[in-house]
């Protein structure tokens, strides 16, 4: 979160007069009570003479493409005379009248922009009246001219504006949502200094809430904790905000839109709080929160038309969707230039609903980041109050009596701790006043003294067990102050059998080319409808995500391929079209819908725990490789050679000599391989994996490179039994023979070499395939001839010619007779 010095200066000297630190020191703080800091800046010096200045006349130019003022300012006897300053400025924002902040030449702005006098437009201009962003409050060059509720012309308009700042910029945890705000930002920041901390939501009530401003239904299934209503009525529209709040907005990152806007965002970001402010006039009957139904669409207030799930919580009037709860307000009740009467909203939304809504419509707002992390449900009745007494103050108009508010402020429970326990956890000894003290200023009501019965305030949701306490306790007494104490090392046991197995499959596959990728585990949501997999494939048990960080990848993958694939398109977009890439990762197959939740109050008995471990996916170690484009890049040493589905085969084989194990290929079709180039891997009798080449239709619908190969296997489902051969050792030479079958252009090669072996006897050494040829004029159509090299030798003798045709004669026939195939002379 984004805050001033000077704000967090200003609250905290309420209760602590004169109170003052450094940028560094403030730093510092923070630091303390566990927040980091993303850094702080300065907002950029100013130099030279910049006074408050009042505009006396306006005379509008004519005859330029845009509308040009000349105007006359008393700018006292800063500019050495007394007389009007004549300066030429094209804001529309300001009128005769007005107090405006005034740079006179010599002045030299943010950026290195200095100001002189100067002829423009037909008349002189000596200095410039000063937009909020000239002076660098804000980056968004439309901010608008700096408008002041109070100052004397001539006088120093720096400590006016608070030109002499610093923003810093404070990394809030996700568990602890209230600190996004300056009132958690400055109750932490008591603790650190040890500082008094006055709630602002303790003041005075505005009172006036007997009756209800509209009626207000909610629906249970949204889950909505309390939901608040009050109206200002009379208001007017022409009315800005002043600059003290804007500029407060400004340096938290927000835009200043409309005074009734501007209020919605300055007590969010004061009291942590998110707000909405709907046109009042234009809201019909009262309003209704409740579930978006099926095919319901609403346009946001950032103008893009979102479709609604029947997951998202909507409120409504009698004319139809107002707002996406939680996250962003609708169009048709949006405050406009017109606007005199407004409803106020402040709520407390499910943080669990937020969150998914905001990911689903991928839409993060201010008021979604808070939610999301729980926001203090007591808040609602003060926000309202602040809001409608600011308004009013801005822009005039009235208070309506009564307020609508549903829904009761959950207390959270009582925990039960030894006031021992935190000295006893960190090894530091901590008064029991200390423990009572520092709980006491996260805002806990704290009773007992060896034992303490702590209840947690309302806007600390995340303490709930007694280690919540503790923590608070350390962190407040700082976690600098205990001792860090190295554990003795025990001696392992070296490396498991399957971490070692991953670890030579991975070496592997890099020495031999292969880059590895570190695959999403989250997969599309409809990939197995695009590879057209049947419903009952066991790719498609896969484990829902209830909480996605993205939702149209919301499940949990039971393949690496899809992951990987979109690794080949990004690399492809970005110029990269010769890929080899590999990984090694976990799948999940679910098991059972749901899993049982034990008590916690007691270990669960041993059926209990098998339940639950029962219950949970099936999580296998796979190994997978992709590759598109050339393999051997083409270049002086010759012509390059594409990867194709043998290399992919290969990598298979690769993987299986890493493992120690002996695998087995025959022709498959399992998508999204390509029929007639897909190979199922084997060991034994059983499929551990497929590799080949994609199907075309697949590549196509995924925006692949044509011919991509793919190959994946499950690592865990090779055996760990230990091949340890012995060599064998022969003084008797080896006999080589060649073997070429004419086969069918169906019959795969690794069916015939097998036959082939089969076939030789024992005096067989080795068969490799060494040689594909194919000719319809010498074989005939859809025919192909299979050269295999034999290697024969014997243990005891050395063999003869004979023996060994004889070998392969066998080998011919037993070819013959299971295939069908034909020696080739």
């Amino acid at each position: 979160m984004l805050i001033s010095q000077n704000w967090v200066t200003r609250i905290l000297g309420e209760s602590n007069p004169g109170w003052s630190v450094t940028p560094e020191e403030l730093d510092s703080g923070f630091v303390r009570v566990g927040f980091e800091t993303e850094g702080y800046e300065p907002i950029p010096e100013t130099t030279g003479p910049l006074v408050v200045g009042r505009v006396e006349s306006i005379e509008e130019l004519t005859g330029f493409k845009k509308p040009i003022r000349h105007c006359h300012v008393n700018v006292g006897q800063a500019n050495g005379t007394g007389e009007l300053q004549s300066i030429v400025c094209g804001a529309r924002n300001f009128k005769e009248g007005d107090l405006v902040v005034v740079s006179l030449p010599g002045t030299v702005l943010p950026g290195n922009f200095e100001i002189s006098a100067r002829e423009t437009y037909g008349r002189m201009s000596a200095g410039m009246i000063c937009s909020a962003s000239e002076l660098g409050f804000t980056d968004k060059q439309n901010s608008g001219i700096i408008v002041l509720s109070k100052g004397t012309p001539g006088e120093d308009a720096r400590e006016i504006v608070g030109v002499q700042d610093t923003v810093f910029d404070v990394n809030v945890t996700p568990d602890r949502g209230y600190a996004l705000s300056a009132r958690g930002l400055t109750r932490e920041l008591a603790s650190a200094f040890n500082l008094k901390f006055q709630d602002p939501i303790n003041a005075e009530p505005l009172g006036h809430t007997d009756g209800e401003v509209l009626p207000v239904a909610i629906d249970e299934d949204t889950k909505a904790i309390r939901f608040g209503i009050r109206k200002v009525s009379g208001i007017d529209p022409a009315v800005e905000s002043p600059f003290w709040l804007q500029r407060e907005l400004m340096l938290c990152g927000q835009r200043p839109v409309n005074a009734a806007t501007d209020v919605t965002n300055y007590v969010m970001m004061a009291l942590g709080q998110p707000m909405h402010a709907f046109d009042a006039n234009l809201i019909k009957g009262g309003l209704h929160v409740r579930l978006a139904q099926q095919g319901e669409t609403l346009e946001t207030l950032d103008h893009v038309t979102r479709k609604l799930s029947e997951e998202d919580v909507v409120i409504c009037d009698d004319q139809g969707i107002q707002s996406l709860a939680g996250v962003m307000g609708g169009c048709t009740s949006e405050i406009n230039d017109d606007t005199t009467d407004v409803y106020f909203e402040a709520a407390c939304w499910d943080p669990i609903t937020v969150a998914r809504t905001s990911r689903r419509h991928k839409l993060s707002s201010e008021s979604s980041r808070r939610f999301e992390r729980g926001v203090d449900p007591a808040l609602c009745e003060a926000a309202l109050d602040l809001a409608a007494r600011l308004l009013v103050e801005i822009a005039g108009g009235e208070v309506a009596p009564g307020r609508t508010l549903v829904g009761e402020i959950p207390q959270l429970p009582t925990i039960t701790m030894a006031a021992s326990m935190p000295s006893r956890i960190a090894g530091v000894e901590y008064s029991t006043s200390t423990v009572i003290n520092r709980l006491k200023e996260v805002g806990c009501q704290v009773s007992g003294e060896d034992t303490l019965e702590v209840t947690p305030p309302t806007w600390r949701g995340d303490l709930s067990m007694p280690e919540d306490l503790v923590e608070e306790v350390l962190r407040l007494e700082g976690l600098d102050s205990i001792p860090s104490i190295l554990p003795t090392p025990v001696g392992g046991t070296g490396l498991t059998p399957r971490q070692r197995r991953r670890r030579a499959v991975g070496h592997a596959l890099a020495y031999n080319g292969y880059a590895e990728i570190l695959p999403s585990p989250f997969i599309a949501n409809g990939i197995f409808d695009t590879w057209g997999l049947a419903v009952d494939d066991p790719r498609r048990n896969v484990v829902k995500v209830q909480n996605p960080l993205e939702s149209d990848h919301g499940i949990l993958g039971t393949t690496l391929l899809p992951s990987m694939l979109e690794a080949v398109v990004r690399n492809v977009a970005r110029g990269r079209h010769d890929l080899t890439l590999f990984a090694l990762q976990q799948v999940a197959f679910k098991r059972e819908d749901t899993s049982p939740m034990p008590s916690v109050t007691q270990r669960p008995d041993e059926d209990t725990i098998a339940s639950v471990i029962n219950s949970l996916p099936e999580q296998p170690l796979h190994v997978a490789t992709v590759a598109a484009g050339a393999l051997e890049l083409e270049g002086p040493w010759g012509e390059g050679r594409a990867y194709t589905y043998a290399d992919a085969i290969e990598s298979a084989r690769i993987v299986a000599r890493a493992a120690g194990v002996e695998i087995a290929f025959s022709r498959s079709s399992q998508l999204p391989w390509h029929p007639g180039r897909c190979a199922e891997i084997k060991v034994g009798p059983h499929v551990v994996g497929y590799a080949g080449e994609l199907h075309p239709e697949i590549l196509e619908a995924m925006e692949l490179p044509a011919r991509t190969c793919a190959m994946e296997l499950n690592l865990d489902g090779l055996p760990f039994d230990e091949v340890l051969p012995s060599p064998v050792l022969s003084a008797f030479p080896v006999v080589n023979q060649d073997l070429a079958l004419v086969v069918g252009e169906e019959t795969p090669a690794e069916e015939v070499r097998a036959i082939v072996v089969e076939g030789a006897g024992e005096l067989l050494e080795s068969a490799q395939l060494f040689d594909v040829y194919r000719s319809e004029e010498q074989l005939g159509k859809d025919k192909k001839s299979l050269a295999f090299a034999l290697t024969f030798r014997a243990k005891d003798r050395t063999l003869t010619e004979e023996e060994c045709s004889q070998g392969r004669l066998a080998a011919a026939e037993l070819a013959a007779k299971r295939v069908g195939a034909e020696m080739r002379g």
